[in-house]
């Protein structure tokens, strides 16, 4: 059975080569609009990971990871941050929410296989 990932990020287009990436290497997409959209899909079905951009309308991915901790469904799920923030500020935030991973864009999609396959294990 496929493994089930979600994307969380305001840009369509980033979504969707993110999506292809994933569904070519066998993985299952979900995907939101921001943090907000996102926690609304959550609807108990099992995650195996969460990849979210940090700067979105609504709610950001930092506030995402926040509130998606604090669901006992959700709060082992590993967290890969895909965003243009490169700060040890902002990853110290993400650290503490609970993130796992943080990707810097622009990326290569074999580089976010890569990141997303140590994180999800077989």
């Amino acid at each position: 059975m496929a493994k089930t990932i979600m994307i969380v990020d305001d840009s369509a287009s980033l979504r969707q080569v993110v999506s292809i990436a994933l569904k070519s290497s066998g993985y299952d997409v979900i995907e939101g609009v921001d943090g907000k959209d996102a926690l609304s899909k959550l609807t108990g079905q099992k995650v195996h990971l969460i990849i979210s951009d940090v700067n979105m309308p609504n709610m950001d991915g930092i506030t995402f990871v926040q509130e998606l901790k604090k669901k006992p469904e959700y709060k082992f799920t590993p967290v890969i941050m895909l965003t243009t923030e490169s700060g040890e500020d902002k990853k110290s935030q993400g650290q503490a929410a609970g993130v796992k991973a943080w990707v810097v864009k622009p990326f290569k999609p074999d580089q976010m296989i890569t990141a997303v396959s140590k994180l999800i294990l077989p």
